[in-house]
């Protein structure tokens, strides 16, 4: 299904994709960032703070190396208090999870992963693989949500496109 090298450049997009957004809203107010705007996470930075608790409890179900998140998804939204904080764990989250995909091998990839889903509210078993693509289609599908809030308050937002990746 994926290979360790799909892991590898995922996880550096995410990164390059959460720096742009480091800069993007580095000169935003603070009240412009966690103003609601009627998303699904409310503010900007609660639907950035669910990505960052997403990310966390995906990794931890991965690699016993990442911490559990504390709460669940509706807590999610205020796992950071503020853009500083988020962009300090972003970062290191990032670090981390291109560490982690670095040295994925294809036998790591294989198997199940068995969770209690508070979502589902029920015990899931799912194969690796799967849940792996899952959370980064996850990063992406929420930074969407997040370029829409950002643009349609009159901020700049930042370039998606995979093809625009920079090169190492």
């Amino acid at each position: 299904m994926i290979t360790p090298s799909y892991c590898a450049l995922m996880a550096r997009y995410n990164a390059w994709q959460n720096s742009e957004l480091f800069t993007a809203l580095d000169p935003v107010p603070a009240e412009d960032v966690v103003a609601d705007r009627g998303a699904f996470f409310g503010s900007i930075l609660g639907t950035l703070n669910h990505i960052l608790w997403a990310d966390q409890i995906w990794m931890s179900r991965f690699d016993e190396r990442f911490a559990k998140p504390d709460g669940g998804i509706p807590e999610s939204p205020r796992l950071c208090p503020d853009f500083s904080a988020w962009r300090d764990e972003r970062a290191s989250m990032d670090a981390r999870m291109a560490e982690w995909a670095a040295g994925l091998s294809h036998e790591e990839l294989a198997g199940d992963v068995a969770w209690y889903s508070g979502a589902a509210e029920r015990d899931v078993v799912k194969p690796r693989a799967f849940c792996i693509s899952h959370m980064f289609n996850h990063q992406t599908h929420h930074r969407g949500q997040v370029h829409t809030m950002m643009t349609s308050a009159g901020f700049t937002g930042n370039t998606s496109d995979l093809f625009l990746l920079p090169e190492i």
